[in-house]
């Protein structure tokens, strides 16, 4: 492993690589600051740029982008009352007050030595666990591949919001657009319906463009701007005796949470923020405490949110399966440089993965170095009225979905789904199962020929092999479980909360 993380920081270290990280983690933050645009957004908006890049220097970019927004979203949180990311939406309820209390500055360092301790733990994680697991991935057959695809799409039905049968649904139709185009094998055009420029299938890009990106400004537009203006005072930067007492015991919890949850399907950073938060109200022994400050219920879902956005990667590099929706752009991302993420990725892009589990280490230490003494240009930022952000980003978006191909159409695509995807939020269906549908619908189908091939056309043979039985097992216990009226019930009453 040492001999692999010195590969790692000499390919992490380089100018190139150090710059892109640097602008990563930068855009990241700034993007996490302004209420209404996420990572996924963010990412699907600024995947063009990646296109003239070498692939390692692409990845850690956009890697940069989402570990950063994760840590962006608690500056104004914190000192505003107004979080930029979901996952931030509970460090603003202990933040802000900490804030009104003259401990903002206190309350920042918490969020961000935390988010530093726990990415360097998931660091530390991600390098020891893909290799292992890699190894165990070597020993998987398409029947394995296939039933784990379809575990990993359930699962993400199950944790999306809204209701299971509409998340499925939602899955069912990304795997059908992922169908889109020529059959590679038969040659034959699928639901192309005659249209010539559908025959290489639909632009990863630009359905991702539209369905996050666009279709988040078109919903942002119908939004009233809250912005208070009143910006609590920071007060000094170091934490008291007693801060630190209640604070390092939380965020090791949220750390082993975040790192836990952010492998799961559906997981990642908002999953593990919430978590840690009611973990730590039922483990206080100063209930009272919480909603007017408690240390605890800032430094545990600060450190579980940025160790959920890093570990989220072990899926997609040891198996080449995308947990959450970003997770999706990252493997889109890969694709278009020429690279099929999985097992062999370690073996046959070792610079790539160990190069990408260095910079998440490097990034972290940046988003350090650029939070804390840039606290006033990150709220300045908030200024800027929607009115021109909004246009100039849609003008962005236009460019940079017409320069993948040079051709207009892949515009009105992005177009299209940008409506898609305005009115699917319109009816609280969530987007993110269709994305990991459309990336996986592919594979899953290459995987289920290879099974069907290999057994002689006999379905049996994902029931016969102990892996996939047990995968397609507990997708379907998962499943049933969730349409029992009882156990809804309890899951939308947890989304409430």
């Amino acid at each position: 492993m040492l001999e692999n993380l010195l590969l790692g920081f000499d390919v992490a270290l380089s100018l190139k690589n150090l710059a892109f990280a640097f602008l990563g983690a930068l855009i990241g933050t700034a993007i996490g600051v302004l209420p209404g645009l996420g990572p996924t957004a963010t990412i699907s908006l600024l995947l063009p740029l990646t296109f003239g890049q070498e692939p390692v220097t692409a990845i850690i970019m956009l890697a940069g982008i989402y570990y950063g927004s994760q840590y962006g979203g608690s500056t104004t949180a914190i000192l505003l009352n107004l979080p930029g990311e979901i996952s931030g939406v509970v460090s603003a309820i202990e933040g802000y007050q900490m804030a009104q209390q003259g401990r903002g500055g206190a309350a920042l360092a918490t969020a961000a030595l935390g988010s530093f301790f726990a990415g360097t733990v998931a660091t530390f994680v991600v390098a020891a666990s893909g290799p292992l697991l890699t190894q165990v991935a070597l020993s998987f057959g398409p029947a394995d591949y296939f039933a784990l695809m379809a575990l990993g799409l359930i699962v993400a039905s199950v944790l999306a919001q809204g209701g299971v049968v509409k998340a499925v649904a939602m899955v069912v139709l990304g795997v059908s657009l992922g169908l889109v185009g020529t059959d590679v094998q038969t040659g034959q055009q699928r639901f192309t319906f005659g249209i010539p420029e559908l025959s290489d299938g639909i632009n990863f890009v630009a359905l991702a463009m539209g369905l996050f990106g666009v279709a988040e400004i078109m919903l942002n537009l119908e939004r009233p701007e809250i912005r208070s203006g009143r910006v609590a005072k920071r007060g000094p930067l170091w934490l008291s005796r007693e801060e630190w007492r209640y604070a390092i015991p939380a965020a090791i919890r949220g750390t082993v949470l975040g790192t836990t949850l952010g492998v799961l399907p559906g997981g990642g950073a908002t999953l593990s923020s919430f978590g840690s938060y009611m973990l730590e109200r039922k483990l206080t022994r100063r209930p009272e405490r919480f909603g007017k400050g408690a240390i605890e219920g800032l430094a545990g879902p600060e450190s579980a949110n940025n160790a959920g956005a890093q570990t989220a990667f072990i899926p997609l590099l040891t198996l080449g399966i995308p947990s959450n929706s970003v997770m999706a752009l990252m493997v889109g991302a890969l694709i278009i440089q020429g690279i099929q993420p999985g097992p062999r990725m370690v073996t046959a892009q070792p610079e790539l993965f160990w190069g990408l589990i260095c910079s998440m280490w490097i990034g972290n230490l940046m988003l350090l170095v650029i939070n804390l003494p840039l606290v006033g240009i990150w709220v300045q930022l908030l200024k800027v009225p929607y009115k021109f952000l909004y246009p100039a980003i849609l003008v962005f978006c236009c460019i940079g979905a017409y320069s993948i191909n040079n051709n207009v159409f892949d515009v009105y695509i992005m177009m299209v789904f940008a409506l898609v995807g305005y009115v699917f939020s319109k009816i609280k269906m969530e987007p993110a199962p269709l994305l990991l549908g459309f990336v996986l619908g592919p594979m899953m189908e290459e995987h289920l020929r290879r099974a069907m091939l290999l057994s002689r056309g006999d379905p049996s043979v994902f029931v016969e092999r102990p892996i996939s039985a047990s995968l397609l097992g507990i997708a379907a216990i998962m499943l049933a479980l969730m349409l029992l009226p009882a156990l809804r019930r309890r899951k939308e009453a947890a989304m409430r909360e």
